[in-house]
């Protein structure tokens, strides 16, 4: 890889924070640091907030600066299964296909809205998709959307995973194997291992407020991520659930946790900022992550946890890297899917195991250290210099034993 990269790089991504989200919050992370080492970077997105900063159906085009990143938010007029219908979108990425030869099209999927521009448009371009996860339970929208998967990943130079062993349970990822790889996920782990003040004083006034023993669940509220199994976990251990993120389903698990009578137990905070969020992970005594289906590929939030010396209970869920981020013994727990009793005994486990928390934490903490953004963003380079360069000398795929 050349020391100051000479291409351009347009990440073309759902969404962008301050929308919320594991691949959003990977996007950024990964422009940011792709801009810091030299390249000249881009964000096409779509916009999901109004003019309040809140989530709307209807939104305006938006040009902004995140730092040295220019980052386009497209208007959509509307949703439709997941689809985002945007007008001017495909014009927006005409005007960037005609730029010199040496731009890059990062494509980050699932992401029905760009994958369909990128097929319209019918043009020849330097294209790597970082393949997220496969869409797993919207059948009408998995099959609906294949044809142009077929399309837009059979034109692409590059593939990429988060993780070798999601590679290994995709079915559809085997029919591109001779241009497969991955590239794990990365955070700016600083203000993780550095917690601010602000931090540090939120962390303590949870602590002060709902006692030592504090359960964390951290994303958005939604089929995959399981938190049912989370509330009927809380059943059986002592402490207080704290909930970040809010979703289609918040309705839905209050409910539960009013049936099972833990309503008391179970603290919404919805949206939190940065520091608080950060002061959530040391005011834990352990994240809860018992996503059940491989629509969660990898779990950015672990390595946040991991980084802030808070351990994982995750769980097995087969031909995902989840269990791979976090591991068994190693930095954490895992536990079967769908399975609250072995959450709550994993939880006690912590609780009563003499210093099986500190030996996890401080695993954790090395572990997280290789999920480095720095890391990411160079070896990206190393995969652009190839798609530029036609070498084909990628990564083999192991067998499935190798990866243990």
């Amino acid at each position: 890889m050349s020391q100051t990269p000479n291409y351009r790089i347009i990440h073309l991504s759902k969404y962008y924070p301050p929308d919320r989200g594991g691949i959003e919050t990977h996007v950024q992370t990964l422009a940011r640091c792709q801009a810091a080492l030299g390249a000249e970077v881009q964000v096409v997105c779509v916009n999901g907030l109004n003019e309040k900063g809140h989530s709307s159906t209807k939104t305006k085009t938006v040009c902004e600066m995140d730092g040295d990143i220019k980052v386009t938010r497209v208007g959509r007029l509307f949703s439709l299964a997941r689809c985002d219908i945007c007008f001017g979108l495909c014009e927006q990425l005409r005007r960037l296909v005609n730029e010199p030869k040496t731009t890059i099209f990062h494509l980050h999927t699932p992401n029905p809205t760009m994958l369909m521009a990128l097929i319209i448009l019918d043009r020849n371009i330097n294209l790597v998709i970082t393949h997220h996860s496969d869409v797993i339970k919207q059948k009408f929208l998995k099959y609906a959307l294949r044809p142009f998967e077929y399309l837009a990943y059979s034109r692409s130079s590059q593939i990429l995973t988060n993780s070798l062993q999601y590679i290994q349970g995709s079915k559809f990822l085997q029919l591109y194997r001779h241009k497969l790889s991955y590239l794990p996920l990365g955070l700016d782990l600083a203000i993780y291992t550095q917690p601010s003040q602000q931090a540090l004083t939120f962390s303590r006034s949870l602590k002060d407020k709902y006692g030592e023993i504090i359960w964390l669940a951290v994303g958005r509220l939604v089929y995959y991520k399981a938190l049912h199994i989370s509330i009927q976990a809380l059943t059986l251990v002592p402490g207080k659930l704290i909930v970040i993120g809010v979703g289609p389903l918040e309705a839905q698990l209050k409910a539960l946790a009013r049936k099972l009578g833990v309503e008391d137990r179970v603290v919404w905070l919805g949206r939190v900022n940065d520091d608080e969020l950060v002061g959530a992970y040391h005011a834990a005594t352990a994240l809860w992550f018992p996503s059940n289906l491989r629509s969660e590929g990898f779990g950015l939030v672990q390595v946040e946890a991991m980084a802030s010396g808070t351990p994982v209970i995750n769980a097995d869920i087969p031909g995902s890297g989840v269990p791979w981020v976090s591991r068994h013994e190693k930095e954490g727990l895992t536990v079967p899917i769908n399975d609250p009793f072995a959450l709550a005994k994993a939880a006690r486990r912590l609780l009563k195991e003499p210093g099986l928390r500190d030996r996890l934490a401080n695993a954790s903490r090395k572990r997280a250290e290789y999920f480095n953004h720095i890391n990411m963003a160079q070896r990206s380079f190393e995969f652009y210099d190839k798609v530029l360069g036609q070498r084909w000398d990628y990564t083999p795929i192991p067998k499935a034993a190798d990866l243990l």
